[in-house]
């Protein structure tokens, strides 16, 4: 893999901030995925790491979260020194440089948020119940309470996700009204669908459980 053309994409919204850095993997046509999750996550494993080397946050702890399709935020409130999975958690909050925030989705919805005013950061695993049970709203108020952040300052991103047709329900939409009813102005949504090109993504939907995961990361710079 080039260092240069990582299987990665970004957005714009978030390029755009100075102090964080961000990506969200692609897939890589060349790993058989059709596997459980742990054993894909095994096999994808050194090209996530080389996708984070190339953005520059290869060398941090990676804290990721259990991902039980719930409502909890983890919050790391200290200096990360190995890498570490937050359990019964599907959203993590950090307002700690020197560590990188990872989620793994095909289908589900990563969302970003960034508070370039009091330097915070947070990444959330959201489907459809995950929505249902506000799992965005709890990361936006637990950033309030832990990091003073303030809705109208926060720059919010939505990765690649799962949409009608090929899914029953616009999750997405309910994310983003939920942000919005929060007070967050800078809403942003990648608008895009994994089920719809199975060259670039992974959709657990299309290909009936047997896939891989892309990689969503945030790090503060």
């Amino acid at each position: 893999m080039s260092a240069a053309q990582p299987p990665a994409e970004q957005f714009a919204a978030l390029g755009a901030l100075a102090g964080v850095v961000h990506g969200f993997t692609t897939r890589v046509s060349d790993i058989d995925v059709a596997h459980d999750k742990a054993e894909v996550l095994a096999r994808l494993d050194h090209v996530h790491r080389e996708v984070r080397n190339a953005y520059g946050v290869g060398d941090r702890p990676l804290i990721t979260a259990e991902q039980i399709h719930g409502n909890r935020i983890g919050v790391l409130d200290r200096a990360g020194e190995h890498n570490e999975c937050f359990a019964g958690c599907d959203g993590l909050i950090t307002n700690r440089a020197g560590v990188c925030l990872g989620i793994y989705v095909a289908d589900c919805c990563a969302v970003y948020l960034v508070d370039p005013v009091r330097h915070a950061i947070g990444l959330v695993h959201s489907g459809k119940k995950g929505t249902e049970l506000g799992i965005a709203r709890n990361a936006i108020q637990s950033m309030t309470k832990q990091f003073g952040s303030r809705a109208e300052d926060l720059v919010v991103q939505l990765g690649p996700c799962i949409r009608p047709p090929h899914y029953e329900i616009d999750f997405a939409a309910e994310i983003v009204r939920q942000c919005r009813d929060l007070g967050v102005i800078a809403v942003n949504d990648s608008n895009v669908c994994t089920a719809c090109d199975l060259t670039r993504y992974y959709s657990y939907r299309a290909e009936k459980g047997r896939t891989g995961r892309m990689l969503a990361f945030l790090a503060l710079a």
